[in-house]
């Protein structure tokens, strides 16, 4: 395994990490109401997004290696 398919494995892994995070402090939220974990469910979505937009220019950038 090449170390750009390393990366992008591992940026696909966080990208997962980071919805279930988020998925995970939404449910609590439903359970106990404490804004902490909607600031944290909005943290993860942000990543998310984050993550998802540095792996395709990342991909983008090192198609040709």
């Amino acid at each position: 395994m090449s170390l750009r398919a390393f990366h992008l494995l591992f940026i696909a892994c966080s990208v997962m990490l980071a919805a279930f995070v988020a998925a995970w402090a939404i449910g609590q939220y439903r359970v106990d109401h404490q804004p902490g974990y909607i600031a944290a469910s909005v943290v993860s979505m942000t990543a998310c997004g984050a993550l998802a937009v540095y792996g395709t220019a990342f991909r983008r950038k090192t198609r040709d290696l």
